[in-house]
């Protein structure tokens, strides 16, 4: 839901894009994250965000103007582990944020079977990239996209070797981010793949009050947890207060069917009527034909997550049980597309939630 005229009349009053927006990247010096690459984006409308390089390409902090967009976890950003593939270690590094990639190979919590150990969520998020670009605005062309395309390896001798090549984009002017994402298998056998992508939002976008959006047909993961945020006693699609029942490790999931438009198209998202402000979230059922709902609303630990997915996290050994798990075949790809947008228009608004309400 991009806006198309990005309304900006810069012609014969500046000579530099960084005036506007752009790339900016950098290192990290201290504490967790220290020796991390990052580069922000600012797309001059007032959306900004931080993409971390050594983190898979994921997307951490973001603001819209004076608005945070994104939750963060306590530890927030840190340098990568790419040993964090066993139990529940990747816990330790996840910093939360507007996107963080969970697969490729797992989705899910930890197991072990005869095709090997697996940790929560998989190994992509810990694994550094390798940029390949970087493409600032050219204003004197006219051009006012701006870009960054990494490559990730998950790869082992013996295999599955997958490569992720990843690009985000954003246009000056326009308040959305792009992510491209094409998985590779480099392998010479069929590799097993899963993906989803773990959109966390927090306060003050996410309050009480804010309504999730979703069209479709939702359904708790079943644990009793899950069970007491989503049911029918509940509105579950509304942010509740912090809970007490959520402190520790409290929360609830949803998976959900979600509905796609004539043209394939599956809309999502946050509205919080008191800001007057909401974020869209899109992509296409084809690709990622399963969505999440992680609802964490615990004390000073405040969250709600949207997560398009192969699968809904249910890890490679069900979805091999329930003969839903993709295989990549030798030198074949998979591709995503994903798009969030904020939005502040009132008729825009309420397009979205026409469309994404239930």
């Amino acid at each position: 839901m991009a806006v198309k005229d990005t309304g900006l009349n810069y012609k014969d009053k500046v000579n530099n894009y960084a005036q506007i927006g752009g790339i900016e990247t950098s290192v990290l010096d201290n504490g967790l994250s220290k020796g991390t690459r990052i580069a922000w984006l600012n797309t001059g409308s007032g959306l900004r965000f931080k993409v971390v390089i050594d983190r898979g390409l994921d997307i951490v902090d973001a603001f819209y103007n004076q608005y945070s967009l994104a939750w963060l976890s306590h530890a927030g950003v840190t340098s990568p582990r790419p040993d964090a593939n066993r139990g529940l270690e990747w816990l330790y590094s996840f910093g939360g944020g507007l996107l963080t990639t969970c697969g490729l190979t797992h989705v899910g919590g930890p197991e072990n079977d005869e095709f090997g150990e697996r940790g929560l969520h998989g190994r992509i998020s810990n694994l550094p990239g390798a940029v390949e670009s970087i493409v600032q605005p050219d204003l004197l062309a006219g051009k006012l996209q701006m870009s960054i395309t990494a490559v990730m390896k998950q790869s082992r001798v013996f295999g599955p070797n997958l490569e992720l090549r990843r690009t985000i984009s954003s246009t000056l002017g326009q308040p959305t981010v792009r992510i491209h994402d094409v998985v590779t298998n480099l392998g010479n056998t069929p590799a097993p793949h899963m993906i989803l992508y773990h959109c966390n939002y927090g306060w003050p976008l996410v309050d009480e009050g804010t309504e999730i959006l979703c069209k479709g047909k939702w359904a708790s993961r079943g644990l009793d947890m899950d069970n007491a945020v989503f049911n029918s006693k509940r509105n579950f699609r509304k942010c509740s207060k912090p809970l007490e029942s959520h402190r520790g490790g409290g929360e609830g999931c949803a998976f959900i069917d979600a509905t796609a438009d004539k043209k394939g198209i599956c809309t999502a998202g946050l509205y919080n009527r008191k800001l007057g402000l909401s974020l869209v979230l899109k992509y296409k059922k084809r690709q990622l034909p399963w969505h999440s709902n992680w609802q964490h609303f615990g004390p000073g630990e405040y969250v709600t997550a949207l997560e398009p997915g192969t699968n809904p996290p249910i890890g490679q050994a069900n979805a091999r049980k329930q003969k839903k798990l993709i295989h990549i075949a030798p030198g074949k790809s998979k591709t995503y597309d994903l798009e969030m947008t904020v939005l502040t228009d009132k008729d825009q608004i309420k397009s979205f939630v026409k469309a994404a309400g239930q």
